[in-house]
């Protein structure tokens, strides 16, 4: 099971190694460019917020990044 930190720090990694901030990766894989910002990732009463499996697919499938 991967922790929200190691989610995010993923989806952070995935942009830097294509040249991308968090937020071309989202608006490259159709997204709104908010979605991946760092503000974002932890609602404003202390809840963990996680990308959706749709997201993630997005940003696998616009990278050619392998799942495993």
């Amino acid at each position: 099971m991967f922790s929200h930190r190691q989610v995010w720090d993923a989806i952070d990694q995935i942009a830097e190694e294509h040249g991308l901030t968090a937020s071309g990766l989202a608006k490259r894989a159709g997204l709104d460019s908010t979605t991946f910002n760092k503000s974002k990732r932890v609602s404003p009463d202390g809840r963990e917020r996680w990308p959706s499996t749709e997201s993630i697919s997005k940003i696998l499938r616009v990278t050619g990044e392998p799942i495993d």
